[in-house]
């Protein structure tokens, strides 16, 4: 039995989603808070612990909406475990930390949680740079492998992506309309889930034919600033008698990183960090990619989901371009690997990961309504992160 068997995810809850819902954002925080507690079956005074990333930043702006203090003060928590920082193995590290501390008996339930008001944050305009030195915005000193890349005008993880891209394309013959059914899957779930951002139809045409951002990256491949929070409990298993319902149980988890730390300079670009992740969680676990049922997948560009189905061992490395091709071996209908259910963050906004897992437990659970995928799933995978950042759960029902 292995450290997180101890652990279950008891609840979820999530705030209202939108483009720009111009609201207080430790409010929409405190909204999925309360919601995952209650749809647990808990209280305040059951929570002992909190997970968060990255705790309170002001660049760049609308990137967090709450930390651990905002968040302990507002709903009066008495805190035995905390963590929120900024560097983690991809978002859902804050999960896998919480999981650790419920294992070792620092808590008993831990409340996760991540939000962001990037689109508020942005005003009224169009789209603007999220990263720091982005957008115009001036009085910012740049530092680290950034001193490199910004004379350049290379300030965010758009061209950084599309770097390792552009290799996958030059290695294994990838093309860009395998790599946009990522996109156009996406659109289609995210016009089945009520809290999607942008459901119009979209073709592989209309995606070929959107701007290229930085190539081979289009329009399309890249995720919607948006406003909103998810969180999630995980609480020790010996608690499972006192939870409102049947909870997930965390199988295995993967936050490995043994490649450079660096977006620009990984051994293998085409891989990234994912690499590391994927092959310690199926260490971890008897189970197989053969036995998953959902996955939920980041796509903070669709590069990115399309490196974890290889990573993950859902298709063969340099395989995910024909294993995408035509979009059917990802569809929720009919689908051998539904992928990113929700209409992920390429259609149901930027989330920074959490959306990914509060869509698995929804599909392990039943809960998805009309974007439900049949035959009462029962194991999921979420996995968040890119470049140097990389970090999956596996989960059963």
């Amino acid at each position: 039995m292995t450290p997180e068997h101890q652990s279950v995810i008891s609840g979820i809850g999530q705030s209202d989603i939108g483009r720009r819902l111009f609201r207080d954002p430790l409010d929409l925080t405190l909204d999925a808070c309360v919601a995952a507690i209650e749809d647990a079956g808990l209280t305040t005074a059951d929570i002992d612990g909190i997970s968060t990333y990255p705790g309170p930043l002001s660049e760049p702006p609308g990137f967090t909406g709450g930390g651990v203090v905002d968040v302990q003060d507002a709903l009066r928590l008495d805190l035995n475990w905390w963590s929120g920082g900024l560097e983690r193995p991809g978002q859902l590290g804050t999960v896998v930390d919480a999981c650790m501390a419920v294992a070792f008996g620092l808590a008993r339930h831990v409340l996760c949680f991540r939000s962001v008001w990037e689109g508020s944050a942005q005003g009224g305009g169009g789209r603007a740079a999220v990263m720091p030195g982005g957008g115009g915005r001036g009085g910012y000193r740049a530092s680290g492998f950034q001193e490199w890349t910004m004379p350049y005008g290379v300030p965010s993880a758009a061209p950084w992506i599309a770097l390792m891209a552009q290799r996958h394309f030059h290695e294994y013959g990838t093309r860009p309309d395998q790599l946009g059914q990522i996109a156009v899957n996406a659109r289609r779930n995210a016009a089945l889930n009520p809290k999607g951002i942008y459901t119009d139809p979209m073709t592989i045409d209309d995606y070929l034919a959107s701007r290229v951002i930085s190539s081979p990256l289009r329009l399309f491949d890249c995720d919607i600033p948006c406003d909103g929070a998810t969180a999630v409990i995980v609480s020790h298993v010996d608690t499972v008698p006192d939870l409102r319902k049947p909870p997930v149980r965390v199988e295995a988890v993967g936050t490995a990183l043994h490649g450079r730390p660096s977006w620009d300079q990984f051994d293998d670009l085409t891989t990234m960090a994912c690499r590391d992740a994927a092959a310690q969680l199926w260490g971890r676990t008897d189970l197989t990619p053969a036995d998953v049922d959902v996955a939920e997948m980041y796509d903070g560009f669709s590069f990115i989901a399309l490196t974890w189905l290889e990573a993950m061992g859902f298709c063969g490395v340099g395989e995910a371009g024909p294993f995408l091709e035509g979009g059917t071996n990802i569809a929720i209908d009919g689908g051998v690997l539904p992928l990113n259910t929700n209409g992920g963050q390429l259609s149901s906004g930027r989330l920074h990961g959490y959306g990914f897992i509060h869509e698995a437990c929804t599909q392990l659970w039943g809960e998805g309504g009309a974007r439900q995928v049949a035959g009462d799933p029962e194991v999921a995978v979420a996995c968040s992160g890119g470049g140097p950042l990389a970090g999956a759960l596996l989960l059963t029902r």
